[in-house]
């Protein structure tokens, strides 16, 4: 097949690119730039799509003898990724940049780009396996991605190709090493690639500005002040600006965030078990929703946030009634459902949070209906 290997001047991406010439694919690299000063986001292993990685995915390409390009998606990043990233934390929602930008820009326009000049597949060095159009959790599962693909179509998916996600992250290190490949010991990008500061309450300050509210309890009772919606997330602890703990001593938690009157508020851990979630968009790996409840695992995070679950399509969103309950889960997250499976989890579909049934409440609810 003729393939386009994605290159982000990372380890993962080089070696997946390796494993596609070595299967006998016709390989060309492309590095995706994707912001507008690219000098600026990189420090350390913080950012991406700086010039550095853009030389050392070059580099990368010289050693395999593959021809590379760079492709400019900077506007489109921007658009897809950067800003539904500031519209969603000024709705008081969390999203994950990761997932969109994969769901947006790698596997909707560069994969269209490709498709449109010949290309079959789509190459990326993304950690999750994909067997017979079927998407599984990776080998490796502390650096799993299956979580941040599970927004990709069936038909998304039957152009993608992941060739590392079944080999440990520390044999991937050691194969490109091998190979002779340059970035085999580089740090691996963490935190949110266009912030590379990490310090993405300041980031979000300077795009949408000063938005007071107030903080406060179960009750209603003002507890504080605050200067934007921005600067929280369901299940916070630190940060709220409090002079202490709540009267009994326990911690308080973000439990709501109302991003119209813009009033955040908070309570116990108690306050952030949730039983029910439901979600919106969904999207079915295998290209149609599955019929009737399904006994499945849900995931809210893409890392941790998991637990046993039965989902049931509503339209075009979903229902998860969770047998165990998760904290901190907040609209604008995705929500993943998977099949356990001896061969290794498969993704079943996906949706956006849109709204949660705390335990308490549906607790109060079952008291009310029995009396």
């Amino acid at each position: 097949m003729r393939v386009l290997a994605a290159m982000s001047g990372g380890v993962d991406s080089a070696v997946a690119a390796a494993r596609a010439v070595d299967a006998g694919h016709e390989v060309v690299g492309v590095h995706l730039a994707l912001s507008a000063t690219p000098g600026t986001l990189r420090t350390g292993s913080r950012g991406c799509c700086s010039k550095e990685d853009a030389g050392d995915a070059r580099r990368a390409a010289d050693v395999l003898g593959i021809p590379f390009y760079v492709w400019d998606f900077a506007d489109r990043f921007k658009e897809d990724v950067i800003d539904d990233f500031v519209a969603a934390y000024a709705a008081g929602e969390t999203p994950n940049p990761c997932l969109r930008c994969n769901e947006k820009i790698k596997f909707s326009a560069l994969a269209d780009r490709a498709v449109a000049l010949g290309f079959d597949a789509v190459v990326t060095g993304h950690y999750a396996r994909l067997e017979d159009g079927v998407l599984r959790r990776a080998v490796d599962a502390d650096k799993d991605q299956s979580y941040v693909l599970a927004v990709l179509t069936a038909q998304q998916l039957s152009r993608a190709m992941f060739p590392v996600g079944d080999t440990p992250k520390p044999r991937i290190r050691a194969e490109a090493a091998e190979r002779g490949l340059a970035v085999a010991n580089k740090p691996d990008s963490h935190d949110i690639c266009f912030i590379p500061s990490g310090d993405t309450r300041a980031f979000l300050g300077a795009k949408i500005g000063i938005r007071p509210g107030a903080v406060v309890d179960a009750d209603g009772q003002v507890l504080g002040r605050h200067e934007g919606v921005h600067g929280f997330t369901i299940g916070q602890r630190k940060g709220l600006g409090l002079p202490g703990p709540a009267a009994d001593g326990k911690p308080r938690y973000v439990t709501g965030i109302d991003p119209e009157s813009g009033t955040v508020r908070v309570g116990s851990a108690e306050d952030l078990r949730v039983r029910t979630i439901e979600a919106e968009r969904a999207i079915w790996t295998s290209g149609s929703a599955l019929a009737g409840p399904i006994e499945c695992v849900a995931q809210v995070r893409a890392h941790g946030g998991t637990a046993p679950a039965v989902a049931e399509a509503v339209g075009d969103g979903l229902i998860v009634r969770l047998l165990e309950p998760l904290t901190g889960v907040a609209r604008g997250q995705a929500v993943v459902l998977y099949r356990p499976d001896p061969e290794g989890d498969e993704v079943l579909g996906s949706g956006t949070i849109c709204g949660t049934v705390r335990e308490t409440v549906a607790s109060e609810a079952g008291a009310e209906a029995t009396r």
